[in-house]
C-alpha cells in the first residue's frame, strides 16, 4: 500500500523533521521485517538523514549547501522563478529518495538520526510518498 504524508513548509529553505510520520506509516503497514522506501515527488526539494539532536546541524547544512549552490539570477533555467533554479540543483545533489530497513515494525535509524524533508523553494504544500514492503 502506498501512503502519502503532507509536508507543509514555511520558509524558502527549511529542513522539516518527518521521522515520527514515517515511523507511523511503517507501523500502520503492519510490516515487521522488510524495507521502507521514501520518495519526494518535487524537483526543488529532497530527503536526507542526519542528526536531529542539535538544531544548529540543520543550520550548518543549509549554510553549506547555499555556499555550494548560491541563489543567483543568471541561471539559464527561469521557467518558474529565477530563484528556484538553485533548488533544482540542490535537490539533485541531495537526492529525492531514501530506503530504510524495517526491523521489528520500525524503520531502523541510529540513535541521533532523523529523517528530514529538505525544502529549497518554499513555502509550499509538499508531500512524501512511502511504500513499506515485507521481505
Amino acid at each position: 500500500m502506498l501512503q502519502t504524508i503532507p509536508v507543509p513548509t514555511g520558509a524558502r529553505q527549511q529542513l522539516v523533521l518527518i521521522t515520527a510520520e514515517v515511523q507511523q506509516a511503517v507501523a500502520a503497514s503492519g510490516v515487521q521485517e522488510g524495507v521502507c522506501v521514501l520518495f519526494c515527488p518535487h524537483t526543488t526539494a529532497a530527503l536526507t538523514i542526519n542528526s536531529y539532536l542539535d538544531a544548529a546541524t540543520a543550520l550548518d547544512m543549509q549554510d553549506e549547501i547555499d555556499r555550494l549552490v548560491p541563489t543567483r539570477t543568471n541561471f539559464k533555467h527561469i521557467f518558474d522563478t529565477p530563484g528556484d533554479a538553485a533548488g533544482h540543483i540542490k535537490s539533485s545533489l541531495t537526492g529525492i529518495q531514501l530506503t530504510l530497513i524495517v526491523h521489528k515494525g520500525r524503520a531502523l535509524l541510529g540513535d541521533s538520526q532523523g529523517i528530514f524533508f529538505w525544502e529549497f523553494d518554499g513555502p509550499r504544500k509538499r508531500k512524501v510518498h512511502i511504500k513499506v514492503v515485507a521481505g
